[in-house]
């Protein structure tokens, strides 16, 4: 090999190791906002368990809650930035592959497209509330999802659309909950580099948050199909009212209170993710 090609060998070498650290550096903040934003949510719904239901406990809730804070201004946008990270991160493995033996399968790469999708309209919606238009999205997610709802329910076979919608999101929600439970994580995680103490708090915040989580999508999967089949967009929830509805079942108020509390661990287990993740 010349000296040219050697060059030119180790130029492409340098931009893919450039495009990696860059890359890991999105994925990083991009965990960690998503930590924020489930541990404001799990605050807000233990506040609503123990009375205080003023406050949204939606996305839209931790934002307004983040921007009361004392330099409001200057996490929200770092929040957005974090965000964008988190699309872009997505944006990379549909386009390159993940992390892992099976990182470059359509099924995982169809997935993070869809997952980019999710996190570029999360973004835009912190960045317009921080850029001051007043509000992180149009309403709360409970009116979003209603509107969304009666549009699709006006659509030809719009009952067999929302109702297949809510039983993807019921089987996502098992899903979550399941590999939580299982703990298939872990394969994402560079486990070596914790010690026996950190893993076992690392598997209470990710059993315990994927399983609240997990729930939640669950729960909101099932309103939507019942909208579905009683034609009535009201029925559907957005995230405020599905964890609201925890306190209305026979376990009561402290069933959303193991929810909420769960939502926080997930929250926790997302800055552990933001360590200790493959990337």
């Amino acid at each position: 090999m010349n000296a040219s090609a050697t060059a030119r060998t180790g130029r492409i070498k340098a931009r893919r190791a450039a495009r990696g650290s860059g890359v890991e550096y999105a994925a990083r903040a991009g965990l960690t906002a998503r930590g924020v934003i489930y541990l404001l949510v799990g605050v807000l719904a233990l506040r609503i368990a123990f009375g205080d239901g003023k406050k949204q406990a939606d996305r839209n809730g931790a934002v307004a809650e983040i921007a009361q804070q004392p330099f409001g201004a200057v996490l929200l946008w770092a929040l957005a930035v974090g965000l964008v990270g988190m699309a872009l991160w997505r944006l990379s493995e549909a386009c390159f592959g993940s992390a892992g033996p099976d990182g470059r399968a359509a099924k995982k790469r169809l997935l993070s497209a869809v997952r980019f999708v999710f996190y570029a309209f999360v973004a835009y919606s912190v960045l317009s509330f921080a850029a001051g238009s007043g509000s992180g999205g149009k309403g709360s997610s409970d009116q979003q999802s209603r509107d969304v709802t009666a549009k699709v329910l006006d659509l030809p076979a719009g009952q067999w659309i929302v109702g297949a919608a809510g039983v993807g999101i019921v089987v996502a929600g098992l899903l979550i909950g399941g590999r939580a439970v299982l703990r298939k994580y872990h394969k994402k995680l560079k486990l070596g580099q914790m010690s026996a103490r950190t893993r076992r708090l690392v598997d209470v915040t990710g059993v315990g948050g994927g399983a609240a989580r997990g729930l939640v999508f669950a729960a909101a999967g099932c309103f939507a199909v019942r909208a579905a089949i009683d034609y009535e967009p009201d029925r559907a929830k957005g995230l405020d009212d599905t964890i609201r509805s925890f306190a209305h079942t026979p376990a009561g108020p402290w069933l959303l209170v193991c929810v909420a509390a769960g939502l926080v661990l997930f929250g926790l287990f997302s800055f552990a993710m933001a360590r200790w993740r493959r990337i």
